[in-house]
């Protein structure tokens, strides 16, 4: 289990406002978005202690304001490794990003599956097999095409917040773009080049890998009964399901997937087949069927399949979890997209699906051009004893991993984001407050908590935590079942009010900073100064809530697995009149229950709801 200060998976930005689109484009926009500053020392360590206050006794606070305020003191380390950071900034793109993508995300040795990846389930489409699933998934990769030629020709809409422009320096790495297994950490090959870059995508079906020709001998798209005709030719190269599904050695630790990467590279065809895969485009993963079960948890069993495709003996070998997007379809109507986080945060991804749901609504009027077309390359593998070990091992180990995990999603019907605004209280806000409600409820304290802030108001920016749990939130916690209703009211309302999201979007939050100053630290051979080995400092960064927001137009379930073994994941999606859930926790952790949890969070929503509309 993850016990760092991990990645934290989000789709959409995250907290704050919506995006707004201009008919700028985005080639030309860097030069308008600033760079990223470093906050104040004083500012950071002063807002770290008060994030501290609810979660720690006043004696251990005491102890820890002692060693901040000499780490933070005129003429101290704090003051030289602030310089120094200052210093990075003027000469560095981002001063964190490249540090933070490599401490959280490339040298993080847990397996990508459940514990990295996020997934997106979305709304089933109007098909129960595999003709249905093969008519959307042409349509499905037409729109991608169609997104990815507006990034190459670098007409995508620029997109705004709060009416500052956006960084969209993130958009072109999506594509032909995956994460390589190494021994101590990993790395990201991106090969994508607008006019020279890989013609193919990679299509999986029955645990067998295809490359899949995506463009014609002049550099146009095919059409969609092109793609379509392709596809019906995967599916009768693929009746059977291989024996060895080579997708799951990617879902290894790891260190261990990169011991095997090593060995499997040796023989010349493997070399080529993966190669092939990493090169690609993206992703088609064609799932087969999975066992129908009751509509209350067909919700959740969607996201597993997903997040991990199911285990061994179900979908998981359709799978490359190093790759940067992959799309599944299933036949029975389901689809979804699991991407890895190294590359992309949230909000590009948020951006690419919504292109694809607009165009999957367009009829297919392009004919197809009477050319015929090479026959989709199987990729193949040769397996000696020593990889055939490698996937016995993987196997077993993600079927534990899958077992490990519970998922429960469920839609809260109650009430959605309107409610919420009429009261003139931010949503996000609100939901953090019934999270924290339900945590307390369950397990009689707050915890460290974290929701995500995007950066990309900043020249090559990605993310920081915006941390929920404040003296306000834990104010109101303590006195909801004992003061009068309006106390109560006047209290949910300071709560709400103290989780602030500015801070960190506008690059003041205080994650990123502290980090900063600690890797700075450790780059300069330092010894790693007292405020990182305070054990304040690893309850503050032992995140047993991680959470993320997923405001878009659409029914779409977000889940990921939490960051602490003791810990949970919560995700939501709030739309005008409901809300979508998804909540993680580990089977063996004895403390932690996802059902538990999601049953008293929905309790906590009725509970805060009757607070404004008191029963008779």
């Amino acid at each position: 289990m993850v016990s760092r200060d991990a990645p934290i998976p989000i789709l959409v930005s995250v907290s704050g406002p919506i995006l707004s689109f201009c008919t700028r484009t985005h080639s030309n926009a860097h030069s308008s978005v600033p760079p990223q500053p470093v906050p104040p020392l004083l500012q950071t360590l002063q807002r770290y202690l008060t994030a501290l206050e609810p979660l720690l006794p006043p004696d251990e606070l005491q102890h820890t304001r002692k060693i901040v305020q000499k780490f933070g003191c005129p003429g101290g380390l704090g003051e030289k490794l602030q310089r120094e950071l200052i210093k990075r900034a003027k000469h560095s793109h981002n001063w964190i990003s490249d540090w933070w993508v490599q401490w959280a995300y490339l040298e993080c040795r847990q397996p990508l599956a459940v514990h990295s990846n996020p997934a997106i389930s979305l709304p089933n489409r109007d098909f129960t097999d595999w003709r249905g699933q093969l008519v959307f998934a042409s349509k499905l990769i037409a729109g991608v095409l169609d997104f990815k030629a507006q990034v190459d020709s670098g007409k995508l809409a620029l997109e705004y917040m709060r009416g500052q422009p956006l960084c969209m320096e993130l958009f072109p790495q999506l594509f032909s773009s995956c994460r390589i297994p190494g021994p101590k950490h990993d790395h990201v090959v991106h090969y994508g080049r607008p006019r020279r870059g890989p013609a193919h995508i990679t299509v999986v079906r029955n645990y067998q890998f295809f490359q899949l020709d995506v463009y014609n001998s002049d550099g146009t798209p095919l059409t969609e009964s092109q793609i379509h005709a392709q596809l019906l030719r995967i599916r009768s190269q693929s009746w059977k399901t291989d024996k060895q599904p080579m997708g799951i050695l990617t879902s290894e630790h790891r260190h261990t997937w990169g011991q095997a990467y090593t060995r499997l590279l040796r023989d010349k065809i493997n070399k080529e087949s993966v190669r092939l895969i990493e090169k690609s485009i993206f992703t088609l993963c064609l799932d087969s069927p999975v066992m129908r079960i009751s509509d209350e948890k067909y919700s959740s069993r969607m996201a597993a399949q997903i997040l991990h495709g199911g285990g061994t003996f179900s979908n998981s070998g359709n799978r490359w979890f190093d790759k940067t997007l992959q799309f599944v379809v299933g036949e029975d109507g389901s689809w979804g997209l699991l991407y890895e986080h190294a590359t992309a945060e949230g909000p590009p991804i948020s951006t690419l699906l919504d292109h694809v749901l607009e165009y999957c609504k367009k009829p297919d009027r392009v004919r197809a051009p009477l050319i015929p077309l090479p026959m989709p390359k199987k990729l193949y593998f040769y397996i000696n004893s020593e990889i055939k070990w490698d996937l016995e091992m993987a196997k077993q180990n993600l079927d534990i991993l899958i077992n490990d995990l519970d998922i429960k999603c469920f839609n809260f019907q109650h009430f959605g984001k309107e409610f919420v605004k009429q009261l003139k209280l931010s949503p996000n806000s609100f939901i953090q407050v019934a999270i924290q409600l339900a945590y307390y409820r369950v397990h009689s304290e707050v915890c460290a908590a974290c929701d995500i802030a995007s950066l990309r108001m900043f020249r090559g920016g990605r993310t920081d935590y915006i941390r929920s749990p404040t003296n306000q939130m834990l104010s109101f916690i303590r006195a909801f079942d004992d003061d009068a209703r309006e106390a109560k009211v006047q209290l949910l309302r300071e709560a709400v009010d103290a989780v602030i999201f500015d801070q960190s979007l506008m690059g003041q939050g205080i994650d990123r900073h502290l980090l900063g100053l600690k890797l700075q630290a450790i780059e300069e051979g330092l010894s790693l100064p007292r405020i990182f080995m305070d054990t304040a400092y690893g309850l503050a960064t032992h995140w047993k809530l991680r959470t993320g927001q997923v405001p878009t137009n659409t029914d779409s379930v977000m889940c990921f697995g939490p960051l602490a073994p003791d810990g949970y994941a919560v995700c939501y999606n709030p739309q005008q009149d409901h809300v979508h859930f998804s909540v993680t926790a580990f089977n063996c952790c004895e403390e932690t229950n996802a059902e538990k949890l999601a049953l008293t969070l929905e309790r906590s929503l009725r509970d805060l709801q009757e607070l404004f509309q008191p029963t008779v």
